[in-house]
């Protein structure tokens, strides 16, 4: 039996009072030996904690008992090792950083999909599907017929949307993301652009592979997650990736039988792209986190 419960959850809520909320949601992870991040902002919550149950369930019933976070959009996963090494509860401008602060996902939101109806929306061939994830995300795992933005951050999304779509052309646009978040203020977005209908995967990537079983799954690859496992496969069960510490990139087998890949400090992606002094950094920190790991201690930079 898995040792950690991963916990992802969210909500677009109005939290005027949100900093006040930052010490007594950390006290309450730290007394629990809960881990992980979470994000708080005037627009609501958003991040990914582990623990064991005891501790997962004690730190959902603390935010349940604020009335704003009672219907916390919210999904579990197991793992065998600890996904995260400190917890961190940080202020924020946006749970979900898109640029545009005249989104309200508050105030006008798309249609959700549930993932049983979700394989139906993309066989329609009126339909334009939009992975909304950055560039390194899709690239290790899509659905089928959906479109890549390539983009590098989710405030490249707008730039896009404006050069690629057009609403009097595209009536019906159908979009996911990881967990649903970022699907909820694109979605918000794209209506206030003018689309007619859009749609966005309720719950995610993660609640389809959860739910959705394998044989019908229109899935093909492994979702990355912002952790330690890197990535995840259908029954959200720990993928084959690793992933580079220069940039971040999920790195698959191939990658990792390169030259150029050297653990903690370089992968083929980024060996040419860094710079001697970045390389001489790394190289440090990575030694600095073995010798944390062989005293059983955790390194900072691991964080």
């Amino acid at each position: 039996m898995s040792t950690y419960v991963v916990a992802a959850l969210y909500k677009f809520v109005s939290l005027p009072n949100f900093k006040k909320l930052q010490d007594p949601i950390a006290r309450v992870c730290e007394k629990n030996g809960v881990m992980g991040t979470l994000l708080l902002a005037q627009e609501g919550i958003n991040g990914t904690i582990a623990g064991s149950r005891e501790g997962i369930d004690a730190v959902l019933e603390f935010l349940r008992k604020y009335e704003e976070f009672l219907d916390l959009e919210y999904k579990e996963s197991y793992t065998e090792h600890s996904p995260f090494y400190r917890m961190k509860v940080r202020l924020k401008k946006e749970i979900v950083t898109l640029g545009q602060p005249e989104v309200d996902p508050n105030k006008v939101v798309g249609e959700y999909v549930d993932p049983k109806d979700w394989n139906a929306l993309l066989d329609d061939p009126e339909i334009v599907v939009l992975d909304t994830r950055n560039d390194y995300e899709v690239d290790i795992g899509t659905f089928k017929n959906a479109q890549d933005p390539q983009t590098a951050s989710f405030r490249d999304f707008p730039d896009y949307v404006g050069q690629n779509l057009d609403p009097k052309k595209h009536k019906k646009v159908a979009m996911f993301c990881t967990g649903g978040i970022r699907c909820e203020k694109a979605s918000a977005y794209m209506l206030q652009q003018g689309f007619e209908k859009v749609y966005h995967l309720k719950g995610g990537i993660l609640k389809y592979l959860e739910t959705v079983p394998e044989e019908q799954s229109y899935w093909h690859g492994e979702c990355f997650v912002f952790d330690q496992r890197v990535a995840v496969k259908h029954n959200l069960e720990v993928g084959s990736y690793d992933q580079c510490y220069g940039c971040r990139h999920p790195l698959s087998e191939e990658y990792k039988i390169s030259e150029h890949y050297q653990p903690g400090v370089h992968c083929p992606l980024c060996y040419e792209e860094r710079t001697k002094q970045q390389h001489q950094r790394a190289q440090q920190r990575h030694k600095q986190m073995q010798l944390a790991k062989n005293r059983n201690q955790v390194h900072l930079g691991q964080v």
